[in-house]
């Protein structure tokens, strides 16, 4: 939480940013108040009983209320709601700064690639527990070996474009979203990249990373989805 961000840079208009929120009252003004000038924030309650939704909606973002908890319903719930011509997604946990998808917005409307993933790199003690990095490292392995996308992670800081990522068909509503989308998008060809980003301590407990049994429901979730996927027909 002490570390610096980078300066802010404009990015233009039409960019929704998609913040799924359990119970993150603590770390919505860090995060709320870093989200770049013009873009508007997307911040979806999971169900939180600490009043995110009150202090988000005090903060100037636009609220959207879903239910169903899962990372992958709120995740799906924001991109839903959106309506900007890029959509990025960003943790609401204050471990990812989320003027660091300023390039990323960049990068695809430039034509350069049209999904983008930010590579974390842990800053500070306990920022990325061994166990969840072994975890995503299992994945990404799978991941290449599926898709033959060389990545590095599996980290939910990214951006792309609206209207493409609705016809993706996203099905999965629980921690394997992420997964999901990567591979779906390797299967209809589309150019993926991933830049290195600082990855702070996250504010309060993690509810997927920070123990064992929420790594093992995580790694049991991605899994099932690359079992389930089918690979792209290929002449």
């Amino acid at each position: 939480m002490t570390t610096s961000p980078p300066p802010a840079r404009p990015a233009g208009p039409g960019v929704d940013i998609v913040l799924p929120c359990l119970d993150e009252a603590g770390a919505l003004p860090w995060v709320l108040a870093r989200v770049p000038a013009g873009w508007r924030a997307l911040v979806v309650d999971n169900g939180s009983t600490d009043g995110s939704a009150e202090v988000a909606r005090a903060l100037g973002a636009t609220v959207v209320r879903e239910e169903r908890r899962g990372f992958g319903a709120a995740c799906h719930a924001g991109l839903l709601a959106a309506t900007a011509d890029v959509v990025c997604f960003c943790d609401c946990d204050a471990s990812l700064d989320p003027r660091l998808l300023v390039p990323f917005v960049e990068e695809v409307r430039a034509g350069g690639a049209d999904l983008v993933l930010g590579r974390r790199r842990p800053r500070g003690r306990g920022s990325w527990p061994a166990h969840a990095r072994a975890g995503n490292l299992a994945l990404s392995l799978l991941l290449r070996r599926r898709t033959g996308l060389a990545l590095r992670d599996l980290g939910p800081l990214r951006a792309a474009r609206r209207e493409p990522l609705l016809t993706l068909g996203l099905t999965d509503r629980r921690s394997g979203y992420p997964l999901e989308m990567v591979v779906r998008a390797a299967d209809a060809g589309w150019r993926v990249t991933e830049h290195d980003v600082p990855y702070l301590p996250r504010s309060g407990a993690s509810k997927v990373t920070g123990t064992w049994r929420g790594t093992w429901h995580a790694v049991r979730d991605m899994s099932r989805v690359l079992r389930e996927t089918p690979p792209a027909e290929r002449p």
